[in-house]
């Protein structure tokens, strides 16, 4: 038995006569800060990189490889939903824009999309199949998350240099320790998720940093 994830839901898929098939995944539902990025992949069946895993179990020197080499092997469509619309939408429907822009933005639409997770965006063109657990099963969806995960990180590290204090660059916007006392400290930027509830509570007191 495979400790990692195949290519059967996709040969499954191909069974059914879907021969163009979309790994679709997303990163970024639990930060305070930042966007939420979402990533499709569609990998050619004779070039699967070696070494695809869910991003959570490789290592940041494996995602980092692995990237640049999905990159040059498969077709790839990275999307974002914005900190303006998680607060709008919500940051289920956000992280399904998200998803709904990637499989937008592949050179041409899939057959099928497998979705990581139990729920399928309401508003996809394309036939989908939601995979819980996706990114441990399926090598488009693993890749997808891959791409999605390096993505938003590079994002994060970008504006930790403008926004210094925060510890974006290593912990890419999630809520650890010291960045919820950043946000006692130097307040809430442009870059938080004012309907989060630690930054809500902080701008009820009045601080926040502007741009």
């Amino acid at each position: 038995m495979s400790n990692g994830p195949d290519f059967s839901l996709e040969l499954a898929a191909q069974a059914q006569g879907h021969t163009r098939i979309a790994g679709v995944d997303e990163v970024g539902r639990g930060p305070l800060a930042g966007p939420v990025t979402a990533a499709a992949v569609v990998l050619d069946p004779a070039r699967i990189p070696d070494g695809l895993n869910d991003s959570k179990r490789l290592s940041a020197k494996r995602r980092e490889a692995l990237f640049d080499v999905i990159m040059d092997m498969a077709e790839v469509s990275i999307a974002h939903a914005s900190v303006e619309e998680i607060d709008d939408l919500n940051i289920l429907r956000a992280s399904h824009l998200a998803m709904e822009r990637a499989v937008a933005g592949l050179t041409s639409p899939p057959d099928m999309a497998l979705i990581d997770g139990n729920l399928i965006p309401r508003n996809l063109s394309v036939p989908a199949q939601a995979v819980i657990k996706g990114d441990a099963l399926s090598v488009s969806i693993s890749a997808a998350s891959i791409m999605a995960k390096i993505t938003r990180d590079r994002i994060m590290w970008d504006l930790a240099q403008q926004f210094p204090g925060y510890g974006w660059e290593s912990n890419a916007g999630y809520p650890s320790k010291s960045h919820k006392e950043a946000l006692q400290n130097l307040g809430v930027t442009p870059h938080h998720r004012r309907s989060f509830k630690p930054v809500h509570n902080i701008l009820y007191q009045g601080k926040s940093v502007s741009s």
